[in-house]
């Protein structure tokens, strides 16, 4: 467009080079990271309860109580959804850059104080764990709006969708090496302290040094956020930052030269001019941003939502599954860090096969057909999936392959879908003053839903019989009918997506209307359905 900035034309056409992968990989080592904290615990919890709830004269192992568990797995989504709010907020009002590395330092600081406890109480252990597990959220939060918005405005138009997804697209790996690093772990001090199962030697079945093992797996989340930290200060400032909310044109354009290795002018005038434009004034509660993005934003903030419902409580049947296809004996049969290591192997087999697949799909095909049809497609293909795992419950009890493929094909449409485009989407379609607070706001509606699907479906999970109830537990709706709803919720997904406009092959600016010189030309917001 004519009136579009010599700097982001410049962005926006640029063909692939060494910078884009270089971004990638700085803002994608962050959430590398975010994935191996988030759920490396759930890797740990079972051995917490052996260690800190041991009881001599129960038959099974020590489990964490209802409450403990609740709290310990889902303190980090409460944390994470303060500071998506925050630094969202936070990465429009001071830059991206400046922020970006603040996140990084909570992150590496709280990664190894949740390694360390007070005292050797179980209350003290599980408070100060508890405590420095929402700081360690509260960071991670800030690097979904700064990261996605980053790679957005440093990303070119024909392949921004794919870049954006490359750097969501690290959780995958996020989440396979938390796995592979409690298998070495667990495996290392199995066969350098060797302890009998808890039916041979309850007292001995956890042998005094497995303490570490949970340290030493949580701790290890602190390295990859270290590694990249002198790297992402070095990243210059967005262009669409610098020049169209710190209306600077000189800076914008000297720090774009450099990136792209080619000279651009300055242009202050044209930078001011846009800045007074109506277009580009509005507030987030003003009537304007309502009536030009108030259905984008309820499109991207309830498919989150319901998609992380979903998402996150289909990681409960996890334990289930693997115990009813066998892949973890009954919890007696083993000590304790037999069965850090037997959870770890089911979790990475399920990472490899389902979810990190998914996700590297949706990279290789978002350009092509569309951010639109991957995420109406995802949650269609879940609804199917997950109805086709609950009517017929009692058959997939007896056939154990099928119910566990259909589970991973589950994962595997969730992140070739709905897991990705979530992100992708809400760092294109808002205005750069307004971009990293709305995919906050996106964002931490996604990580209400995780803390619903979660906790939510923790309890109405629980068996209808009050004799097959887990120990702390009342009576819930049982596995078949969690399972029905969550199909339920699904198709809701596929009904909001319709809200949500296709951005791909256009500019951020055209998408916005930030370069619009009246209101005559607004063309932003027409479309909720794919172009």
């Amino acid at each position: 467009m004519e009136n579009q900035l010599g700097v982001l034309n410049a962005l926006d056409a640029a063909k692939t080079q060494w910078y884009h992968f270089t971004a990638i990989v700085i803002a994608g080592m962050g959430f590398f990271t975010d994935a191996y904290d988030l759920f490396s615990i759930s890797l740990i919890t079972k051995l917490l309860g052996r260690i800190y709830y041991f009881d001599a004269h129960s038959a099974k192992p020590g489990t964490l109580p209802p409450r403990i568990a609740a709290a310990v797995n889902g303190v980090a989504f409460c944390g994470t959804l303060a500071g998506q709010l925050f630094f969202g907020w936070l990465g429009d009002k001071l830059g991206r850059k400046r922020v970006y590395g603040l996140t990084l330092m909570l992150m590496v600081i709280c990664s190894i104080a949740s390694g360390l406890s007070f005292g050797k109480s179980p209350h003290g252990v599980m408070a100060t764990l508890c405590f420095f597990r929402f700081w360690l959220g509260f960071g991670i939060g800030g690097d979904y709006p700064l990261s996605a918005t980053i790679m957005s405005e440093y990303a070119n138009k024909k392949t921004r969708g794919a870049f954006i997804a490359a750097v969501f697209a690290m959780q995958g790996f996020g989440i396979l090496t938390g796995g592979i690093v409690a298998l070495i772990v667990s495996a290392a001090f199995d066969h350098a302290y060797k302890a009998l199962p808890y039916n041979v030697d309850r007292e001995h079945s956890t042998a005094p040094q497995a303490d570490y093992i949970w340290r030493i797996i949580l701790m290890f989340g602190a390295i990859p956020a270290l590694l990249t930290y002198y790297w992402r200060m070095k990243m210059p400032e967005t262009a669409r930052y610098t020049a169209l909310v710190a209306r600077n044109a000189k800076q914008a354009a000297a720090d774009m030269s450099k990136v792209l290795q080619v000279d651009l002018n300055a242009e202050q005038e044209k930078v001011d001019k846009i800045g007074i434009e109506p277009s580009n004034s509005f507030g987030l509660f003003s009537k304007e941003f309502a009536k030009r993005h108030g259905l984008h934003l309820l499109g991207t903030t309830s498919t989150w939502f319901l998609l992380d419902i979903a998402f996150y409580s289909s990681n409960l049947f996890q334990k289930d599954i693997f115990s009813a296809i066998g892949w973890l004996p009954k919890a007696e049969t083993m000590s304790a860090t037999h069965e850090v290591y037997r959870v770890a192997k089911a979790q990475t087999l399920i990472a490899l096969c389902g979810t990190v697949p998914g996700y590297w799909f949706t990279v290789a095909f978002i350009d092509h057909i569309g951010r639109f049809v991957i995420q109406l497609m995802g949650f269609f293909f879940m609804s199917v999936f997950m109805f086709a795992l609950a009517i017929p419950y009692q058959h997939w009890k007896t056939h154990n392959a099928g119910f566990l493929i259909m589970y991973s094909l589950t994962f595997f449409f969730a992140n070739f879908g709905p897991n990705a485009t979530t992100f992708v989407v809400p760092a294109e379609i808002f205005p750069a003053r307004l971009r990293s607070t709305c995919h906050g706001i996106s964002a931490a509606a996604g990580k209400a839903g995780a803390i619903v699907g979660s906790f939510g479906f923790l309890y109405a999970a629980q068996s209808t019989h009050p004799d097959k109830v887990d120990k702390g537990y009342h009576t819930g709706i049982g596995v078949k009918n969690a399972l029905l709803v969550l199909g339920a919720v699904n198709c809701l997904g596929m009904l909001f997506t319709l809200l949500v406009p296709e951005p791909k092959g256009r500019s951020l600016e055209e998408i916005t209307g930030e370069n619009e010189e009246d209101k005559g030309q607004q063309q932003a917001s027409v479309g909720n359905v794919p172009v």
